[in-house]
């Protein structure tokens, strides 16, 4: 039987256009982390490489920090809001079930009536929210998507808990994936391990909340040692999955922009992964602290920015996080 469907047309690949991001005003030193849990300096700055965050305002909300890095992606990419087709928006701390906070972003920049959803993939949001934009275009759906990574942590963050007091910060990233002549954006090596999910997880349900009256409230926790282990040797595989999917080595690449949760799962991956020195590596969470679906993109507007990278350059991205999931693809930097 003859199919009367007529077949996609969208472009022959996809590439990132533009990048922009935004991070809040207030920044917070370890010092008054330390005012609530019984640490060091010293001891943060070993463990996790950080030394200062950003956090929030009330006034920087999810959509208000997303409209700004949406801006500054769009403008970067050379388009117009109204071009926009799709946004997609990773977030684990948009507080609202529904309606999605991608539709009220899409309104605030002037996107027109474009598709718009949020993605819940944690620290791997922001890679898969790319892999979807990269099958919109080449599918034919849109045009031009916008995806964003953005989170308020702090709001979800036990100052008390000694183990992850330290780790959480707030920020916004954006880009926007258009057509491209060219392969600009490899195969994705993407997954999950749901029976690891317990290591990073909220530590109660919003229904529990509600009824239970006496208890704090929610915040995000994790087993730190198993999380370091899984990321540090199942991660580099993944990231070395993508590069063979992706047909080049190591050696090929100029950047490298992991989920900036850890320096020193950082610095073990690129150890593993025998990177070479010439290869640029995103280090942005000693000032930063870890933003989530936010990291990836806000690191490499970082980079981008400071001239540590250029447009051209071949990048391999990896996110991993809550789930337990990831994502990793090699793009080449807009």
């Amino acid at each position: 039987m003859t199919s009367k469907i007529k077949p996609a047309k969208g472009a022959p690949y996809a590439r990132i256009m533009g990048v922009g991001g935004y991070r809040p005003v207030r920044v917070v030193p370890n010092e008054e982390i330390l005012k609530r849990i019984d640490s060091s300096d010293e001891w943060i700055r070993s463990r996790s490489g950080i030394a200062t965050r950003h956090w929030a305002g009330p006034e920087e909300t999810v959509a208000a920090m997303s409209v700004e890095a949406a801006g500054k992606a769009i403008a970067d990419a050379g388009i117009d809001p109204s071009q926009i087709g799709a946004v997609l928006v990773s977030t684990v701390s948009h507080f609202k079930q529904t309606p999605a906070i991608a539709t009220e972003i899409a309104h605030r920049i002037g996107a027109g009536n474009p598709a718009a959803f949020d993605i819940s993939a944690g620290c791997a949001g922001f890679g898969y929210g790319l892999t979807m934009a990269k099958g919109l275009v080449v599918e034919g759906s849109a045009e031009y998507v916008l995806v964003i990574g953005v989170e308020r942590l702090s709001d979800l963050t036990d100052l008390d808990d000694r183990s992850t007091a330290f780790l959480f910060g707030d920020g916004a990233g954006a880009v926007v994936v258009g057509p491209s002549d060219e392969p600009a954006m490899g195969p994705t090596v993407w997954g999950s391990e749901g029976d690891k999910a317990e290591t990073i997880k909220q530590t109660i349900a919003w229904d529990v909340y509600r009824e239970e009256t006496d208890v704090r409230f929610p915040a995000i926790t994790q087993e730190g040692q198993a999380v370091f282990r899984w990321a540090v040797f199942e991660m580099a595989k993944i990231a070395q999955q993508a590069l063979d999917q992706a047909g080049i080595t190591a050696e090929d690449l100029d950047v490298f922009v992991p989920h900036q949760a850890n320096m020193r799962i950082i610095d073990s991956m690129v150890k593993t992964l025998k990177l070479p020195e010439s290869v640029v590596v995103a280090r942005d969470v000693e000032t930063t602290g870890n933003t989530s679906a936010a990291s990836i993109p806000l690191a490499m507007e970082r980079l981008l920015a400071t001239g540590a990278a250029k447009s051209g350059d071949t990048a391999l991205l990896i996110g991993f996080g809550a789930g337990l999931v990831y994502a990793a693809t090699v793009v080449t930097l807009p």
